[in-house]
């Protein structure tokens, strides 16, 4: 089934800035356009229309960054009958206008042509794959000292702390999950302490020895020129990342931010610098209002949080890929769930808990 699959996104994607026609699909598969539309959504999880929707805005993207084409120029090659319909479809998926897009080309979700055989891999062999050297002579040539790398999660930080990737600044993991569970006003506080461990099924000792020590001996007790966040584009990297920006304007931080936005696919690092002022209150409406927040976001943490408060829906297209499924043992579940939504960037052990949660 999956080679079936696999055929119809080679067409789609062959085909995919002409006029679609799910008859010609059809007829190039051999089977009903009922079955290709059916058969698409229960295996990947999303809709044919969904799909190539998210494809070509994505691509354009690409163009509007590197090109200096007319915005028209660029709807129409991508299969847009007008530019005020790619308009709203770009700002549907990445929550700002081409235009502004193009002005300021801060870090999206990318969205890979989907691959039905390739398996996932989950080592990051940073020091080959992250063009890093001229992000490490920047930080270098404007502060000579008093640097912290924080990392998403223990895997990059060690990498990065071990091979010293960028240079002899002081690195820091942050090791948690805001994705799932709970959370309070004060970050870091008693409170926020004991509510996230508590959500994660941990000892407060524990917590505080895996999440909060390796930040007490940096960010807790040292004063720094500048914070570089290395974080991935991927819903939980984006929880996270809202986490730590709403901290430091907590502390009222006033060195200098940057955030490396880590794209897995193809190990790419795009850097932009971040000025605070609206992070808390991203953090209060997302992670503990659940909702939009009514303020300007960067494109990858629009989509970030879309995912998110999509995740918190009892009826959201991971749970209804489980119930589709629930007849696979729950290790092949959770292998599909990882290759088909990297986006969300969720492990095998928040996976369980959703199949937990969802077949009763």
């Amino acid at each position: 089934m999956n080679n079936m699959i696999q055929d119809m996104i080679d067409w789609i994607e062959e085909h995919l800035f002409e006029g679609f026609s799910l008859t010609k699909l059809s007829e190039a598969m051999g089977y009903s356009s009922y079955y290709c539309s059916f058969k698409f959504h229960q295996i990947t999880g999303i809709s044919l229309k969904r799909y190539m929707t998210l494809r070509k805005t994505y691509l354009s993207s690409i163009r509007l960054s590197e090109t200096n084409e007319r915005i028209i120029e660029i709807a129409i090659k991508h299969g847009y009958s007008s530019q005020e319909a790619f308009s709203r479809a770009f700002k549907e998926i990445f929550g700002v206008s081409p235009n502004a897009f193009r002005s300021c080309p801060e870090p999206l979700q990318t969205y890979v042509k989907l691959n039905m055989s390739e398996a996932r891999g989950y080592y990051m062999d940073i020091s080959k794959k992250l063009r890093i050297e001229d992000l490490q002579k920047h930080v270098d040539e404007h502060f000579d000292h008093e640097v912290l790398n924080i990392l998403n999660g223990q895997m990059m930080f060690e990498e990065f702390s071990s091979q010293q990737l960028m240079g002899k600044s002081d690195y820091a993991p942050f090791n948690e999950a805001m994705c799932v569970h709970d959370t309070v006003e004060t970050i870091f506080s008693e409170s926020f302490k004991q509510v996230r461990s508590t959500g994660h099924q941990v000892s407060l000792a524990e917590y505080e020895s895996i999440t909060v020590a390796p930040l007490e001996k940096t960010l807790f007790s040292k004063k720094y020129q500048c914070i570089v966040l290395w974080f991935g584009e991927d819903m939980f990297c984006q929880m996270n990342l809202i986490t730590i920006l709403a901290y430091l304007e907590q502390i009222s931080f006033e060195g200098t931010i940057y955030y490396n936005a880590v794209r897995e696919q193809t190990y790419d690092v795009k850097e932009t610098e971040i000025t605070l002022g609206s992070y808390y209150d991203i953090y209060e409406a997302v992670l503990l209002d659940h909702r939009m927040p009514d303020v300007e976001l960067m494109p990858v943490m629009y989509q970030g949080i879309k995912l998110y408060l999509e995740l918190l829906q009892k009826d959201n297209e991971i749970t209804k890929y489980i119930q589709a499924h629930q007849h696979l043992p729950h290790n092949e579940i959770v292998r599909n769930l990882l290759h088909l939504f990297p986006q969300y960037g969720l492990g095998d052990s928040q996976y369980f808990a959703l199949i937990q949660a969802t077949i009763k």
